[in-house]
């Protein structure tokens, strides 16, 4: 089983739409969070078979038949942006291994407490849906429901703002300074005139 800060979390609630029966060695699972959704990474290990599949959102990306090397690493891309991540396999004592996983060369813990520092993130309902709302600060890139949205930057007063739309609502991200250093700039999403509170990833 895994071990370590990047441990897969096993969810018995949710129902892939793939048989569970099919994947014997099923030893990790990990869910990750990316601008252009939360993304369910899935890793089967034979180790008696060598078999080694990794399945991204319930779709087969990897699969390697009677592999002899029973340690080593899986590379692949995730989501719409093909982000490159690297699941490690490392014998640990005897017949043991652990499963670590990379996203972009850094492990899911560093590459977590990174893009909470590099993006903002809102979740809202409007007209029965709900939306994920994804903004890179560092491109200034907006992406809701995994799509990049299309935006518009405008300066105004004190600071910026950046526009789009989501469905018939009038949507902005306003960005001013903090005043503090430490602090930065303060990003705020605005639908129809009401501020969104953000969520922490």
């Amino acid at each position: 089983m895994a071990s370590g800060d990047d441990s897969p979390v096993f969810e018995d609630d949710e129902s892939p739409p793939y048989s569970l029966d099919k994947m014997t060695d099923l030893v990790a699972v990990w869910d990750v969070a990316l601008s252009d959704g939360v993304h369910k990474i899935e890793f089967e290990h034979g180790t008696t078979s060598g078999k080694r599949v990794v399945y991204v959102d319930g779709k087969e990306e990897v699969r390697k038949e009677w592999m002899f090397k029973l340690v080593g690493k899986e590379t692949f891309c995730v989501g719409a942006a093909k982000t490159k991540a690297t699941i490690n396999i490392d014998a640990v004592r005897g017949f043991a291994y652990e499963y670590t996983l990379e996203i972009n060369g850094k492990s899911l813990k560093k590459y977590m407490e990174n893009r909470s520092k590099t993006t903002n993130t809102w979740i809202l309902h409007l007209d029965g849906e709900d939306f994920r709302v994804v903004l890179e600060k560092d491109t200034m890139d907006v992406w809701c429901n995994g799509k990049k949205m299309e935006t518009a930057g405008e300066f105004v007063d004190d600071g910026t703002e950046t526009h789009f739309h989501i469905g018939n609502h009038d949507c902005y991200i306003k960005a001013v300074s903090s005043g503090k250093r430490k602090e930065g700039i303060i990003h705020t999403l605005i639908v129809d005139n009401r501020e969104i509170p953000e969520i922490s990833c």
